[in-house]
C-alpha cells in the first residue's frame, strides 16, 4: 500500500514568491470583477503593496541559509537573497513607470476591437492587465535565480517569459511594432525554451539527475560519456543566453525594446537580465565549476564577439531605443565576464554591476518616455538635438546616465566595470579584459555624442517637447539618478554587503 507524504515547504522561505503570486492572482481576480473605473488605483496599489511587501520579507530572511526550503529544487543563500532583492527594487521602480498609462493606450480615432474597447480607448482609459502580468514575471524571475535543478529552472524560464510575451504587445493599438515585438519575443522564446530541454535532457542522460549538486558530482567524479556533458552544456547555455541577450542570441533584443511600451522594455532590460544571470551564475559556479576547461573557451568567445558586436552596432542607430539595445547586448558580454571569471571577486562584481546597471537602464528609458510630440514618444534621436536648452534637468540626467553605462568615474558603472574587469584579470582572462576595456572605448563614443547632441546642437523647432513628469515617473527618474551617483562616489557599503553575503551553498 502506497503512503502519500505531503511535501516539506518551508513557507517562510518561499514567502517572497508567494506573496508575489497571491498578489497577481487577487489582480486577475480584480480585472474579473471590478468595474474598469476603478481598476487602475486598486491594481496600481496591490502591485506596489505586493512588491514592498516581498522585498520586506526578502530582507527579513537575508541572513537565513537553506537546501531543504522546496525538497532540495530552491537554495536559498547570499547570492539567492541579493538577486531577489534586486529584481524587487527594480520591479516597484518599473511600476512606477507603468503607472503612466499613455504607453498603452492610442486616443485615434479607428481602432480595432469592440466598440466598447475603442471607446474605453479613445477616452484615455487604461490598460490595467499589466499589473498582474508584471506580478507573474516578477515570481518567475525570483524564483529564476534560486533554482537547483532543471526541472524548476525550465518552469521558473516560463512563468517570467510568458507574461512578457504579452506585456511586449500592450500597446499594439498605437503601433504595429509592438505586434511585431511580441511575436518575435515569442517565437525566438519558444526555440530557446526548446534547447533549453533539450539541454536539460542530454545532462540528464550524463548524470542520471537533474539537481545540479547531483550534475556537480557526476562532472567531478567524470562518469559516462563526455559527449553528453558537452552537448547538454552547449544547449542549455543556449536559453539561458538568450534571455541575457548575448551574440548571437541577441536578433529578438532591438526589435522587443523599440516595439515595447517603453516601461516594459525598462523592465525586462533590467529584471530580467538581473534573474537570467543569477541562475547562469548558480549554475556555471556550482555544477559547472568542475568542468570549466568545458564551457570556459566558448563563453569567452561569445562574451567577446557580444561587446564588440553591441558596442559598434550602436553606433550607427538613429532610435534611441534601439541605441539603448545594442549598449545592453554590450553589457551582457561586459556580464559574462564576470561569470568566467569564476572567482568570489567575480561573483560579487558581477552581482554589483546587475544592481548598478538595472537601476540606471530603468532611469534611462523613464527618461525616454517623458520626450514626445503630438502622437508619443519621440526615439529619433535627431530631434533630441538642443535637449538640454529645452529641458536642462533632464538632459543632465540622461546624460549622467549614459556616462554610467560608459563607465566614466564618480558614477556606479564606473565602479561596476572596474569590479568585474579586475575579476576577470586575476582569473588569468587576460584577452576578455583587453577586448572588454576595447569596447568600453567604442561605447563611450556613441554614448557621449548623444550628450552633445543634446547639449551643444542647436534646438529645432519640431514640436518635440518633454512633458510634465507624474510623481510617480519623477520619482523613477530621481531614485534611479540618486543611486547611480552615490554608488559612483560610496560604493563601499554595498561592496561590503555583497562580499559578506554572496557564498552559494551546495
Amino acid at each position: 500500500m502506497n503512503t502519500f507524504i505531503a511535501p516539506a515547504l518551508s513557507y517562510s522561505l518561499l514567502s517572497p514568491i508567494l506573496i508575489v503570486l497571491g498578489g497577481a492572482v487577487l489582480g486577475v481576480m480584480v480585472e474579473a470583477f471590478l468595474s474598469r473605473s476603478v481598476r487602475p488605483p486598486v491594481q496600481l496599489s496591490i502591485a506596489l503593496g505586493t512588491l514592498v511587501l516581498s522585498l520586506a520579507q526578502v530582507w527579513r530572511i537575508r541572513h537565513t541559509s537553506s537546501l531543504t526550503a522546496a525538497m532540495g529544487s530552491v537554495a536559498v543563500d547570499g547570492p539567492a537573497i541579493l538577486m531577489q532583492g534586486a529584481i524587487l527594487i527594480m520591479a516597484i521602480l518599473s511600476v512606477f513607470l507603468i503607472a503612466d498609462q499613455g504607453h498603452f493606450t492610442n486616443l485615434a480615432a479607428a481602432l480595432p476591437g469592440s466598440s466598447e474597447e475603442r471607446d474605453a480607448l479613445r477616452s484615455g482609459e487604461k490598460i490595467t492587465e499589466v499589473y498582474p502580468l508584471t506580478l507573474f514575471a516578477v515570481a518567475g524571475m525570483l524564483l529564476f535565480p534560486i533554482s537547483t535543478d532543471l526541472i524548476t529552472l525550465f518552469v521558473a524560464l516560463e512563468v517570467l517569459s510568458l507574461p512578457l510575451y504579452l506585456m511586449a504587445g500592450l500597446s499594439r493599438h498605437r503601433r504595429l511594432l509592438s505586434q511585431e515585438a511580441a511575436l518575435k519575443y515569442f517565437l525566438l522564446g519558444a526555440f530557446s525554451s526548446a534547447f533549453f530541454l533539450f539541454g536539460a535532457a542530454f545532462l540528464y542522460g550524463y548524470s542520471g539527475t537533474v539537481s545540479l549538486a547531483g550534475i556537480h558530482d557526476s562532472v567531478e567524479a567524470s562518469p559516462g560519456n563526455i559527449v553528453f556533458l558537452l552537448v547538454g552544456l552547449a544547449f542549455l547555455s543556449v536559453g539561458l543566453l538568450f534571455k541575457v541577450g548575448a551574440v548571437p542570441f541577441h536578433a529578438w533584443t532591438p526589435d522587443v525594446y523599440q516595439g515595447a511600451p517603453t516601461p516594459v522594455t525598462a523592465f525586462m532590460a533590467a529584471a530580467t537580465k538581473v534573474a537570467a544571470f543569477g541562475a547562469m551564475l548558480r549554475i556555471f559556479y556550482t555544477a559547472f565549476a568542475n568542468a570549466y576547461w568545458d564551457w570556459r573557451p566558448m563563453m569567452s568567445v561569445i562574451a567577446i564577439i557580444t561587446m564588440l558586436f553591441g558596442s559598434v552596432v550602436a553606433i550607427a542607430q538613429r532610435d534611441i531605443k534601439r541605441m539603448l539595445a545594442y549598449s545592453s547586448i554590450a553589457h551582457a558580454g561586459f556580464l559574462l565576464t564576470g561569470v568566467i571569471a569564476l572567482n568570489k571577486a567575480g561573483l560579487d562584481a558581477t552581482i554589483f554591476y546587475l544592481f548598478a546597471y538595472g537601476i540606471a537602464t530603468i532611469g534611462a528609458f523613464g527618461i525616454v518616455t517623458l520626450v514626445r510630440d503630438s502622437s508619443g514618444e519621440v526615439t529619433d534621436l535627431n530631434r533630441w538635438a538642443g535637449l538640454g536648452k529645452r529641458s536642462p534637468f533632464i538632459a543632465t540626467v540622461f546624460a549622467t546616465l549614459l556616462l554610467a553605462f560608459a563607465g566614466i568615474p564618480l558614477t556606479s558603472g564606473f565602479i561596476g566595470k572596474f569590479s568585474i574587469f579586475s575579476a576577470a584579470y586575476e582569473s588569468g582572462n587576460k584577452a576578455v579584459v583587453v577586448v572588454g576595456v576595447l569596447s568600453s572605448a567604442i561605447a563611450a563614443y556613441f554614448y557621449i555624442r548623444v550628450i552633445v547632441l543634446m547639449f551643444f546642437t542647436d534646438p529645432v523647432e519640431d514640436g518635440t517637447s518633454v512633458v510634465i513628469p507624474s510623481m510617480l515617473t519623477r520619482a523613477t527618474v530621481i531614485i534611479s539618478f540618486a543611486i547611480t551617483i552615490f554608488l559612483g562616489v560610496f560604493p563601499t557599503p554595498l561592496l561590503n554587503f555583497i562580499a559578506s553575503t554572496a557564498t552559494f551553498i551546495r
